[in-house]
């Protein structure tokens, strides 16, 4: 199946490519990513190093003729969001992406492709292997942990490196320059609550929110896509005069809208609690008949018995809290249209045996901004007795338009596709503005070729984009500006 990825222009691209997506490479478990990128580097008879939070990096002298330039850093990193689709039998931790082509796009089998942030690592690891391709001196950038924390980037100490440029390889849209980027910060409740016995005769029911788009918590925000864990909680609160929740499982990772949530009730009434249920669906359904074709919304009796519910007062707290709490676009740029400037996203809810946990990423390109809906999800979720922590912060990358690289791209751009790029600053986190505290001095830009449905088994890559992209690449590195 991947052979046919193999075959695909340019050659050297596609086979680096397929290459790393035989590697196991969840966040948070890069292990063997980081041993295959450090024999790639000493294959090569290169420089290479891991730092002490586990980022590689490879040094390559400039091609002859080059010493003048400025150094580059290349930058991408190594881990990939591991989402499957729920027929989908895959073990992120032990199997390779299996890809396939699809007309101008290659897809993988019912998981994420791995192409965000792959096809920039594999971008240059074969300028690295490369004896062709003309360059100055560069700093190969391998980072870690991008996708769950950002922790790769955080760790990384100044004075490692020495290069005066960085080329962020991980933005999404084959016409865009990448100037500034949104900040995060981890929102993550948690509480108890008190069980009852179930009522005797009640009858068990499985409701199923599934078949959503999900996708890029950032950068597919500004959709209005369905989030299964608050069109889950719909119904859950127009029913909960007719049934008690035992146990709820919503989303998987913060940085992907939820596309799938399960909850197990008892229900005291059944026709009424039908009806209402019923009603809730219809009006859903409609709402999103535009947007989520795919959607499905069902409640079917369970042969499973539990014994054990939430209480009633526990139950309405849990269900208020839900409702209140933010999510989708909180406020948009003034100064940069279509922008999403402040962002929430519900991504993962958990109920089970007394304990409730209600993660969240919240995202903005105005540090002020992040703080008030952070605040305000915190003062939600206090509200109802839960403890809320704030973890894994990181700061947006600040546009700087009069940037010596951004010239360079920008122009560039124009004479090879006879038009402008698309200049813009995006809500995904991008690793620079992380970098950049520690390297200020760093001229920082983001390009990337087009890649679609990112965080959902929906990833593509296109194939033509990549070509475009790859030239792209190339043009940049011959015209890096003399020291």
């Amino acid at each position: 199946m991947n052979e046919a990825i193999r075959n695909l222009k340019p050659k050297a691209l596609w086979n680096k490519f397929a290459d790393l997506n035989a590697v196991p490479r969840p966040s948070k478990k890069e292990e063997r990513v980081i041993a295959f990128m450090k024999d790639f580097g000493k294959s090569l008879g290169l420089e290479t190093m891991e730092d002490e939070v586990g980022n590689v990096i490879i040094r390559k002298p400039a091609t002859r003729g080059m010493e003048d330039r400025k150094v580059v850093v290349l930058q991408s990193h190594l881990d990939m969001v591991h989402q499957k689709n729920n027929d989908t039998d895959f073990n992120f931790d032990t199997q390779g992406i299996e890809m396939y082509v699809d007309g101008d796009w290659v897809r993988a089998k019912g998981t994420t492709l791995g192409a965000d942030n792959g096809l920039g690592v594999a971008t240059i690891m074969a300028i690295l292997e490369s004896n062709e391709i003309e360059h100055p001196a560069i700093e190969a950038l391998f980072t870690i942990d991008e996708e769950t924390g950002m922790t790769g980037a955080k760790g990384l100490k100044g004075g490692l490196l020495k290069g005066d440029i960085l080329l962020n390889l991980d933005t999404e849209e084959d016409d865009e320059i990448g100037v500034g980027c949104a900040g995060g910060v981890d929102v993550t409740a948690t509480g108890m609550y008190s069980e009852m016995d179930a009522p005797k005769n009640a009858i068990a029911y499985t409701i199923k929110v599934k078949g959503l788009n999900g996708g890029h918590s950032g950068m597919d925000i500004i959709k209005g896509l369905g989030n299964a864990n608050k069109l889950m909680n719909r119904l859950l609160f127009v029913t909960k005069d007719f049934m008690q929740l035992a146990k709820l499982e919503g989303g998987s990772l913060r940085n992907a809208i939820p596309r799938e949530s399960v909850a197990h009730v008892v229900v005291s009434s059944e026709e009424k609690f039908l009806a209402a249920f019923e009603k809730m669906k219809r009006d859903i359904l409609l709402e999103y008949k535009s947007l989520e074709s795919k959607l499905s919304i069902t409640a079917e009796k369970s042969n499973e018995t539990f014994n054990k519910v939430m209480t009633d007062k526990d139950q309405e707290n849990f269900l208020n809290a839900m409702n209140a709490a933010h999510n989708g676009v909180y406020r948009m740029s003034p100064d940069i249209e279509a922008l999403v400037e402040t962002s929430n996203n519900i991504s993962k809810v958990t109920v089970d045996k007394g304990n409730i946990k209600i993660e969240n990423l919240t995202r903005s390109s105005v540090e002020s901004s992040k703080e008030v809906l952070a605040n305000a999800l915190t003062s939600t979720f206090e509200l109802a007795g839960y403890e809320v922590k704030l973890a894994g912060d990181y700061p947006g990358w600040a546009p700087n338009m009069d940037s010596a690289i951004l010239k360079v791209l920008d122009g560039l751009y124009q004479k090879m596709n006879g038009k402008k790029a698309n200049v813009a600053a995006c809500h995904a986190g991008l690793e620079c503005g992380i970098l950049g505290q520690n390297y200020p001095k760093m001229d920082m830009i983001s390009f990337g070729p087009t890649i679609k449905g990112a965080h959902s088994p929906d990833e593509r890559a296109s194939i033509s984009s990549a070509q475009k992209y790859w030239e792209f690449v190339l043009e940049i590195l011959k015209n890096i500006p003399k020291k």
